[in-house]
């Protein structure tokens, strides 16, 4: 299955992990004294729908308080202050989709000599979601790759006992990818010091 079809497949647990993962991969490195890992209360409320709220408020206060205007930051703030309070399924699938986007998009400009994109780049992760990595770059190739497993490993535990096991799994999935794109970022920095 495509990414798309993932995505339009999943159901509300599947939508809310896949977006937190997305947007925990393109956190940038956190200043000194940061919390490092500044979405792990959302990540509860992935498990239990019930907390979802108070972990989305508590998580936005949190960004908001750092006030990051570096890279892919303020891109991420935006959309915890676009993703729904409720987790009802069709706001949340929007949520969901527009996260999908701007990582993919953020791997993109660390794929491109100087972080340049164009509208065509645009065009290109579009059509990467719809059918495969082609021209998409391996930073976008990778996180079309972590994508997809997360989504498909969180719709084989739907239901399931294992599905504590499915959000650790998609925690590593996530964890892995931020190391990869941190690295690409310390690496384009350095190119250009």
């Amino acid at each position: 299955m495509s990414l798309l079809e993932l995505i339009a497949a999943a159901d509300e647990r599947g939508l809310a992990a896949s977006a937190v993962a997305c947007l925990d991969r393109c956190l940038p490195q956190p200043a000194d004294g940061a919390d490092p890992d500044p979405l792990r209360p959302l990540r509860a409320g992935c498990a239990d729908g019930s907390v979802w709220p108070d972990r989305l408020a508590e998580v936005r206060a949190a960004l908001d308080a750092v006030a990051d205007t570096e890279g892919a930051a303020p891109q991420i703030r935006k959309l915890l202050g676009e993703a729904p309070v409720d987790r009802a399924a069709p706001e949340l699938r929007e949520w969901a989709d527009a996260c999908s986007l701007a990582a993919l998009e953020i791997h993109r400009r660390f794929d491109m000599p100087g972080g340049d994109t164009t509208t065509h780049d645009t065009d290109l992760l579009r059509r990467c979601r719809t059918g495969g990595p082609e021209g998409g770059g391996p930073l976008v190739t990778g996180e079309l790759r972590r994508q997809i497993q997360i989504l498909e490993t969180l719709a084989e535990a739907t239901d399931t006992v294992g599905s504590g096991a499915a959000l650790r799994r998609v925690l590593d999935l996530s964890t892995e990818g931020r190391r990869v794109l941190r690295a690409a970022v310390s690496r384009q920095a350095r190119g250009r010091a």
